[in-house]
């Protein structure tokens, strides 16, 4: 990273939820970074005016976004904007669609494509409007659906957006499609067997985390009713087991609070469209990872269990019992962590807070890599820049693409590559 040329605005040292009034206090002042040490902001603009009244937004009045900015071009290697909590899809040809989030507390609709082939990035068609803590989720016909989100300035209060869009990555554009029955973010997007799309919990008026749950039918384009979960919960994780149920785990019930977390897990089964109590975790955890390991089982990584601390623990769920159990703890506590699952079976741990919600930093540059044959956690090469909330995806080659995120001063365009042969992260240039 570069050294800062530009007005920066520290994020304040609080949780996020309390911090929301003086976030808004400093939105002139934020309003006035122009070039910050991720690069400029470029070619694809800020959300426009019009994006933030043409879609639904559940039981809402109009907020005016933010105004366009000039447009700025960046070097290849790098997004069209800066970003965290946004989105990152691979694409059924080997591209990565980049889209969406936050920008120096702004919503954004813009969107890029990685090319690993090329080791570049080239803008494509813009979001129908800005969305941020969006899901994206890739259909069995190489579409992408985007679901909900905020289109607020660090919006914890809500209402949130109801809309979804589609993006074709034939005509590189995003268009409408049926709008949910409640506006959520925070919530869960798992892609079924049969092809319908899961959308389960979240956040619905900044402190009151949602139970109810919709079905996406990508044929008819609609969203239709399913049955309710077990436990109202945002920030949560969805993972699809091998026989295809829904394993549900941790979160709040409280939204953007953070005063009540859950060790509660629960398993939805789509044949029957309902939800069930399973095991409990060891720990309370939101804002943790879940990723489905190669032998069925699934591993929960780090989160916090309070909203001021982050945890270092891991646990396993087993399908087959129903039941978690512990595993190997990280050498970091994490929140706001990726973990990506690598072409060999073992997991990449990367990033994060230490800090639970604080979100203040110094983050963490560091990396490690869990084993299933031997249950343990074991350090490799860190990130070029200590992140929180940027996307980590698999790529064709074995190689994991580094997007965004936020690191401390900003949210960055930068993106870098791990390699694990060597075992070392390079940006992208």
């Amino acid at each position: 990273m570069g050294a800062d040329r530009g007005i920066v605005v520290a994020r304040p040292s609080t949780p996020l939820a309390a911090a929301l009034p003086q976030r808004r206090r400093l939105a002139v002042a934020c309003a006035t970074v122009l070039i910050l040490s991720a690069g400029c902001a470029s070619s694809a603009s800020l959300a426009s005016p019009e994006a933030s009244t043409h879609e639904p937004v559940a039981n809402a009045t109009p907020t005016t976004a933010p105004t366009a900015r000039p447009l700025q071009t960046n070097p290849p290697g790098q997004l069209t904007h800066g970003r965290s909590f946004h989105t990152a899809t691979a694409l059924t040809d080997a591209r990565v669609l980049v889209a969406g989030g936050y920008y120096n507390r702004r919503p954004i609709d813009s969107a890029n494509l990685y090319d690993p082939t090329t080791d570049t990035f080239t803008a494509t068609g813009s979001q129908t409007r800005a969305r941020g803590f969006d899901t994206a989720t890739r259909l069995a016909d190489g579409r992408v659906l985007l679901v909900g989100g905020d289109s607020a300035e660090w919006n914890f209060d809500g209402p949130y957006i109801a809309s979804a869009e589609l993006y074709d990555p034939t005509a590189g554009s995003f268009r409408l499609t049926g709008a949910m029955a409640t506006g959520r973010n925070l919530h869960t997007a798992t892609l079924l067997i049969d092809g319908r799309v899961l959308i389960a919990g979240g956040d619905g008026r900044g402190t009151v985390s949602l139970a109810s749950a919709e079905l996406y039918d990508p044929t008819a384009g609609t969203f239709g009713p399913t049955g309710e979960m077990v436990a109202a919960r945002g920030f949560q994780t969805a993972t699809r087991l091998a026989d295809g149920r829904v394993l549900l785990t941790g979160g709040t019930s409280d939204g953007w609070k953070g005063a009540d977390f859950l060790a509660s897990a629960e398993i939805y089964d789509a044949k029957t469209g309902t939800f069930t109590a399973t095991g409990q975790m060891a720990s309370k955890r939101g804002n943790h990872t879940a990723t489905l390991l190669r032998d069925g089982r699934v591993l929960i990584i780090g989160g916090s269990p309070d909203g001021t601390t982050s945890l270092a623990s891991a646990e396993l769920y087993d399908p087959k019992t129903g039941k978690f159990t512990a595993t190997g703890s990280m050498a970091a506590a994490r929140t706001f962590h990726e973990a990506t699952l690598l072409a060999d079976g073992r997991v990449l741990v990367s990033g994060g807070d230490p800090a639970g919600w604080i979100y203040d930093g110094p983050f963490l540059a560091s990396v490690e890599i869990y084993d299933p044959k031997t249950g343990k956690f074991t350090p490799t090469g860190s990130m070029v820049a200590a992140l929180t909330n940027q996307t980590a995806t698999l790529l064709p080659d074995a190689r994991v693409l580094i997007a965004g995120g936020y690191n401390g001063k900003t949210d960055v365009a930068d993106a870098e590559i791990y390699d694990p042969t060597s075992g070392t992260f390079s940006l992208i240039r």
